[in-house]
C-alpha cells in the first residue's frame, strides 16, 4: 500500500519544515516540496495528498507584483479548505490561510523576533491540538504582519503585539503567526542568513541576536517538546477519507 503523502509549500531554503519532518516521516508520510522560490510558475494540484502545510519566508502576503506565486498559493489553499483537507499554515503561511478564507493581513506596530509570550483563548485551552500549550506559553516568533480573523474562525491564541496568534477553521485547518517548527540550529541560521540582515540592522536597538541565540540555549529544549506534542496531535487528526464542505460565500 502506498504512503500517503504531504504537500508543502516553500518559500526559502532557510525556512523548511524543522521539527515537523521527523514527526511526518515517523508517522509513515511521504513529502513533496514545491519550492515556489525555485518554481514560481508551479501550480500543483491536491489530489492524492492527504494535508497540506505552508511554510513562512521573509517576504509578505501582498508582495504579489514580485512573488505572483503568492495568488496561486491562495487559491490552492482555498481549494484544500474546501476539500476539508488538514492544512497547516505557519507565519507567511498562517497569513496567505487567512487571506484564502477572507481575513486580512497588515503591518503590525512592532515586529516580533525572538521568545515571546502568547496567551491562549478559552478556545484554545480546549483545542484538540493547540492544549498541549500552557496558558501563557513561551514561543519563537520572527514576523513583521498581523492577520484579521478571517469570518467564523476561531482565534486560539494571541498576544499584545498581534492580536491573532493562532486561529483553527472548521476541524483540520490551523494557522501559526509563532514558528514551532524551529531548534536552535535553524534559529542560528536565521540569525546570520544574508535576507535577514536589514531587518536586523533596523531592529538593532530592541533586537539582540546574542540575547536570542542565549535564550535559544535555555528555551529550544522545551520549545522542541512541545513541537513535537502540539504537532503530533495535528497529525494524529489526519483522516484518510474524502471530506467536502463549503467556504461561506463573500
Amino acid at each position: 500500500m502506498a504512503r500517503p503523502k504531504v504537500l508543502v509549500f516553500q518559500h526559502v531554503p532557510f525556512e523548511p519544515l524543522g521539527t515537523l519532518d521527523p514527526l511526518l516521516k515517523d508517522a509513515g508520510f511521504r513529502i513533496r516540496y514545491v519550492n515556489f522560490g525555485r518554481e514560481p510558475e508551479s501550480r500543483p494540484g491536491l489530489d492524492g495528498y492527504e494535508a497540506l502545510i505552508i511554510l513562512g519566508g521573509p517576504m509578505n502576503s501582498d508582495q504579489i507584483d514580485s512573488f505572483p506565486n503568492l495568488i496561486t498559493e491562495v487559491d490552492i489553499i482555498r481549494e484544500a479548505v474546501e476539500r476539508d483537507m488538514s492544512v497547516l499554515g505557519i507565519c507567511l503561511g498562517a497569513q496567505l490561510l487567512a487571506k484564502a478564507l477572507g481575513g486580512a493581513v497588515s503591518r503590525n506596530a512592532v515586529r516580533e523576533i525572538g521568545w515571546y509570550d502568547v496567551e491562549l483563548t478559552e478556545a484554545g485551552l480546549k483545542d484538540p491540538v493547540l492544549s498541549t500549550f500552557a496558558p501563557t506559553q513561551e514561543v519563537f516568533q520572527w514576523h513583521e504582519d498581523g492577520i484579521t480573523l478571517p469570518p467564523d474562525a476561531e482565534l486560539l491564541a494571541t498576544s499584545p503585539a498581534s492580536a491573532v496568534q493562532a486561529f483553527r477553521y472548521g476541524e483540520h485547518a490551523y494557522g501559526f503567526q509563532f514558528h514551532l517548527e524551529t531548534n536552535g540550529p535553524l534559529i542560528d541560521r536565521w540569525l546570520t542568513v544574508p535576507a535577514h540582515q536589514d531587518t536586523l540592522r533596523e531592529e538593532h536597538e530592541t533586537v539582540d541576536p546574542e540575547q536570542i541565540r542565549q535564550q535559544a540555549e535555555l528555551s529550544t529544549g522545551s520549545l522542541e517538546a512541545l513541537s513535537r506534542a502540539t504537532f503530533s496531535r495535528w497529525i494524529d487528526r489526519f483522516e484518510f477519507a474524502p471530506r467536502k464542505q463549503r467556504l461561506p460565500s463573500r
